[in-house]
């Protein structure tokens, strides 16, 4: 398998909609980094994608949804989440979790005010959809 350098990066980024780079986890530039988007030949019709979400401290994401499966990662740090109707978790570095296409992600932040935090996100969706799209009311 090929290692992605900074310009196939830059390519998969430029073919991305801008929605889907701003998403849900907010404006700043270097917030959402896209790792690769691949079309897997055993998934007809679906796009994968891995990304890093990096959160300044305190930094905090508006309620979402995924059109895909997404598994996130926590690389630094420690993020809180709120899924569906479960509780408040407070996932910290090396733990992760699971998203069923279409989970209301409703919390989503760093849990420190002084640390930064980063997820390794990998999300399956349908070729065409934003891997993140915002909740609608």
């Amino acid at each position: 398998m090929q290692f992605m350098r900074l310009p196939a990066t830059l390519l998969t980024i430029s073919m991305l909609t801008p929605f889907s780079l701003a998403w849900a986890h907010g404006d700043t530039p270097d917030q959402v980094k896209i790792l690769q988007e691949q079309l897997p030949t055993n998934a007809p019709g679906k796009k994968a994608v891995m990304l890093t979400v990096s959160y300044g401290p305190g930094q905090a994401s508006p309620a979402h949804q995924h059109p895909g499966a997404v598994m996130a990662y926590v690389l630094d740090g420690a993020v809180t989440s709120k899924l569906n109707d479960e509780a408040e978790k407070t996932y910290t570095t090396g733990q992760f979790w699971y998203e069923a296409p279409g989970t209301v992600h409703s919390i989503s932040r760093n849990a420190s005010k002084t640390q930064p935090a980063r997820l390794l996100v990998w999300s399956l969706v349908d070729e065409g959809l934003p891997v993140t799209e915002p909740l609608s009311h």
